[in-house]
């Protein structure tokens, strides 16, 4: 909206009995009491506004002379005129806000990060000002070429950046054109649907699993096919009895989630089998593969991959922070071309400078700097995390450490019920966060337990303290 719309110059009326001047003299003055322009702000320049609604000049500095002589404006030269500095709001009618749907897992509005959020990494850790000083430069780097479209897969140096971390890291064998770079999970999983899928196409989901996958396939009118989760992962058989005719399978083999087990390699071979006798595809949503504590994180799934069958996807939002609305994707060489003609269809970039900031702070060794700090950072927070909880609520529940992830299970003792889901809605009235596990199953038998994030709480005495505000809410 431009500045004649928001402040209704555009719907003057030559014919009306009120001259054009005191038209624009009463809506830049409502503008100024109903808030709309704050003190200090520029007004357009008289010449600027004159000639974009199609007016003498003359016609708008009488406005401005009448709103300058009753104290609404200041004329400051060359520096413009602007609402008269210390200006309170005059009590005009406000606009009013737009209403917000916001779930009940919401976040507080007085706090940014709520304790045991999940899905969020260590955002008190993050090196900001080694991120300001490559985002400052970058943009005063920028040239002419930089400011055009990007290309839709994505900026060149940051797949060739990619592809390199993934070779080393994750042992993902591909070149830069494999790598297609996306604004989030759910932007992959669209992209790789609407690539390869058709609608009624059969899907498996990790049963529990991860409810935006659900969203996503379901938005695109695929049919889920919930396959049961043990303590090898999803269990192929069950999905091959289930549907052995489905198109897709999205997995979390890294640390399955919610329940953070690792695929056994028996399965991982199956599943890979699974899909090259059914010409099926497999999306490998390695969420926080890097996070593992007992041992060396393992090699992805897609470093198996002899058939061209795994799509693997990959964020920053974990290891670098969500609100850079970036991620990516690698698919097989052989779909290359059709990934290509479908982002110039759909689109699933990101904006150029972002790009050229996370590279930056990829190619100069930063990244994976953070990801060591992180990973030895995850690991003390996690124990002292489960040791506080425990302090408090050790005779109710007890907690289940995986050797990976961001997040604890807290289930209850034997003998004690639990319904998770309403501790957790309770748990964020008050200003906290969890996840009751048993609404992430779409068909019975259910577990019960709380998921719960300790990426953001430092201390175990800080863990205590949290403790005892969940205890009377069980």
């Amino acid at each position: 909206m431009n500045q004649t719309q928001r402040y209704g110059l555009s719907s003057l009326d030559p014919q009306a009995s009120m001259p054009l001047y005191q038209q624009i003299y009463l809506r830049l003055r409502n503008a100024i009491t109903d808030g709309l322009i704050s003190p200090g702000q520029r007004i357009p320049a008289a010449r600027a506004l004159a000639k974009e609604l199609g007016l003498a000049r003359g016609t708008i500095e009488s406005a401005y002379s009448l709103l300058a002589s009753e104290g609404y404006v200041q004329a400051r030269g060359q520096a413009g005129t602007v609402v008269m500095p210390g200006l309170e709001h005059l009590g005009g009618t406000p606009l009013p806000a737009e209403p917000v749907s916001a779930p009940l897992t919401a976040l507080p509005q007085h706090s940014p990060v709520a304790p045991f959020q999940m899905g969020l990494p260590a955002l008190d850790a993050f090196p900001r000002k080694i991120w300001a000083r490559l985002a400052a430069r970058c943009a005063r780097s920028t040239q002419v070429q930089d400011m055009v479209y990007p290309p839709f897969g994505g900026a060149t140096i940051l797949r060739e950046a990619v592809a390199g971390y993934l070779r080393v890291s994750r042992g993902i064998d591909c070149v830069p054109q494999q790598v297609f770079i996306t604004s989030g999970y759910r932007s992959t999983i669209d992209l790789v649907a609407r690539t390869l899928l058709m609608g009624d196409d059969k899907a498996w989901v990790e049963d529990p699993g991860y409810e935006p996958t659900k969203d996503v396939l379901r938005s695109v009118g695929m049919s889920l096919v919930p396959v049961s989760v043990d303590n090898e992962g999803i269990c192929v058989e069950q999905g091959k009895q289930l549907a052995g005719d489905a198109r897709l399978a999205v997995v979390t083999p890294a640390h399955q989630s919610p329940l953070s087990v690792s695929l056994s390699l028996a399965r991982r071979l199956a599943l890979l089998d699974w899909a090259a006798q059914s010409d099926a595809w497999i999306i490998e949503d390695d969420y926080d593969g890097e996070y593992r504590y007992l041992g060396r994180p393992l090699p992805a799934l897609k470093s198996l991959d002899g058939e061209g069958r795994v799509i693997y996807s990959g964020t920053f939002s974990k290891v670098m922070f969500p609100g850079l609305r970036l991620a990516y994707c690698v698919v097989p060489q052989g779909l290359v071309t059709r990934f290509d003609d479908a982002v110039q269809v759909h689109g699933s970039g990101a904006p150029a400078l972002v790009q050229a900031i996370v590279t930056a702070f990829m190619k100069e060794g930063h990244f994976s700097r953070h990801i060591q700090r992180m990973r030895r950072l995850y690991a003390e927070r996690r124990e002292v995390v489960a040791a506080g909880l425990m302090d408090v609520l050790g005779d109710r529940l007890r907690v289940e450490l995986q050797p990976g992830g961001m997040h604890l299970i807290l289930r209850p003792r034997n003998g004690v019920g639990m319904d998770d889901v309403a501790i957790a809605h309770r748990m964020c009235a008050q200003g906290m966060f969890a996840h009751g596990l048993s609404g992430w199953y779409l068909k019975p038998p259910v577990t019960h337990g709380l998921l719960m994030s300790f990426t953001n709480v430092a201390s175990r005495d800080a863990a205590r303290q949290l403790g005892e505000r969940i205890l009377p809410l069980l």
